[in-house]
Formats: structure tokens, C-alpha cells, sequence
């Protein structure tokens, strides 16, 4: 385990291949797939082997390498038609999470000025939203722990962790910061229904790395509140309207009314990815509507 309470990496490229932790078996099993095209990349997306908006546009980063390097193979003279066609598919996985947009959109770029093999440097580009991803997140954490006071409490929702990005994490990411400078003593994880990320995920990595923490029942977090020592409720986002309106996670809007009634501090930690700038409000933001199943 690494000093900081960081042990986690659930987004590699190993041997040529993109390798994903399978978030659906955790916590009873610990799982890589190893993913070999870009087709197989939106299928994980949208079926949420990884989720997390900065993990997803990382996971799109390196889906534009493999379907670059399949297109090129098949026909290098005019690989780009099919590599578009490609990332259409994987842009359509998950439309809420602008970090997917915007990953996709610099690969884009990247691939627009390549001659010959456009493999090398769309893996260097996709290496650097990686490390960029990961860098970003210590950086928040540092910034976000600042405003923490020692001998808190913080509750949040859903997973905001190493597993939902590159390493570190954005909520998570503060959390992790904050507890290593003494800070925190207990962390409260809602249980995030309907799919369970916090007590399925946000229990199990923070348990992973060491730091206290109570899982908790979604209805329960008005309640606890009420009892007092919760300094802030901190979460992250999937997309920023440029009104600074934020869409995350169900469970989150009444989040902040409750933390608001009982005057509690709200933070939303996130990567300037994640802003939009093309939506002006939140009303505005593509929510999906995930199957019945």
C-alpha cells in the first residue's frame, strides 16, 4: 500500500490491452478483463465494468489506440474513416459523462495530424489524460483538504474514488488527503442505491486503504446530520453546466438540501473535464435512462 492510503488502479494498458477492474463483482471478487478492440471498450462502458466520469474518458483514451491500430491494420491508406466510425460507437456508451466526450474529442485532434502508424502517439496521448487525471486528482485533494477542519466527519455518495478515474480520486481524492494530514476521523458512505456503488465500491476501497468508515442507508443521511460533527458533505459530478449548475449521482440533489437545512458545508470536487461549457444549465444536461435490467 502506498503511504497516502492509495492502493487502487482500476484502469491499465498492459501488453497492448486495455485492462479494467470488473466493477459489477466487487466486492466479493477481484477481477481484470483484459479488453483487445474498441468495440469491447463500449460495451464495458456502457455496461459498467468501469464507471466514473474521469475512468470512462480514460477508458475512452485508450479505445481510440486500439481502434486506430485495428483500422490501421485493416487498411492504412484510409484508416480514419473506420477509426471514426469506431469512436462514434464508443462516445455512445454513456452520454451523461462529458469526460467521454471530451477524451474522444482530443484523440480526435491527436489523430488529425498523424502520417504513417497512428498508433505511438495515440498511446502517448492516451497515457497523458491518464497521468494528467491522476495528477489533477492529488492536486484537488490538497486544495479540497485545506478547507477541511481537524477532527471532522465527512459523508459522501456514490464512488468518487480511485476506482471512478485514473488513481487517487476527486471526492475521494480530498478524502484521502485529508485523512493523511490527520483530519478526518470517520468517513459516512451513503449506500447509493440503485446500483449500490457506495456500499459495493466506496465501502470496499476505503476499507482496501485503511481509513474508518460507515456505511450507511441513503434515507439515513438526513438523520445523521441532525446529530451533528459532519463537517461537509463532499461528492463529485458527472457534468458541470457552465452555470455551474451539477449533475451527479440520484441521491445527490437531496444530499444538498439536507446538508443545506442542517448547515452543512457541500463540496463537489471534479476535474475541469468535466465542465461543459457548451451546456448552459443543468435543466440542459443528457440524463441517461439506464434498461430496465
Amino acid at each position: 500500500m502506498r503511504g497516502d492510503h492509495d492502493s487502487i488502479r482500476a484502469v491499465s494498458w498492459e501488453h497492448g490491452a486495455l485492462q479494467l477492474l470488473d466493477q459489477r463483482l466487487l466486492p466479493t471478487q477481484e477481477q481484470y478483463l483484459r479488453l483487445d478492440d474498441s468495440a469491447a471498450v463500449a460495451a464495458a462502458i456502457r455496461q459498467m465494468v468501469v464507471r466514473g466520469a474521469p475512468a470512462i474518458g480514460i477508458s475512452a483514451g485508450y479505445a481510440a489506440v486500439l481502434a486506430a491500430r485495428d483500422r490501421f491494420a485493416e487498411n492504412a491508406a484510409d484508416w480514419r474513416t473506420g477509426f471514426e466510425q469506431d469512436l462514434a460507437v464508443v462516445q455512445q456508451a454513456r452520454p451523461t459523462a462529458v469526460n467521454l466526450h471530451w477524451a474522444l474529442q482530443r484523440m480526435r485532434v491527436k489523430a488529425a495530424g498523424l502520417e504513417g502508424d497512428p498508433v505511438p502517439a495515440l498511446l502517448e496521448e492516451a497515457r497523458a489524460i491518464h497521468h494528467e487525471d491522476i495528477r489533477a486528482n492529488r492536486t484537488m485533494g490538497e486544495l479540497g483538504a485545506a478547507f477541511i477542519e481537524a477532527g471532522s466527519a465527512v459523508l459522501t455518495h456514490c464512488n468518487t474514488g480511485s476506482l471512478a478515474t485514473g488513481g487517487y480520486g476527486t471526492a475521494l481524492g480530498v478524502i484521502r488527503s485529508a485523512f493523511a494530514a490527520g483530519k478526518i476521523e470517520r468517513v459516512y458512505a451513503d449506500e447509493t442505491r440503485p446500483w449500490f456503488q457506495g456500499s459495493r465500491l466506496t465501502a470496499w476501497e476505503l476499507t482496501r486503504d485503511r481509513i474508518p468508515v460507515t456505511l450507511m442507508a441513503d434515507g439515513a443521511a438526513a438523520s445523521r446530520m441532525a446529530q451533528g460533527g459532519i463537517g461537509w458533505v463532499i461528492i463529485g459530478s458527472d457534468r458541470i453546466a457552465a452555470n455551474g449548475d451539477v449533475a451527479n449521482k440520484i441521491g445527490s440533489y437531496s444530499l444538498a438540501l439536507a446538508a443545506r437545512h442542517h448547515g452543512v458545508r457541500l463540496m463537489v470536487a471534479a476535474p475541469t473535464s468535466t465542465v461543459d461549457l457548451s451546456v448552459a444549465a443543468g435543466a440542459d444536461i443528457p440524463i441517461e435512462t439506464r434498461d430496465a435490467s
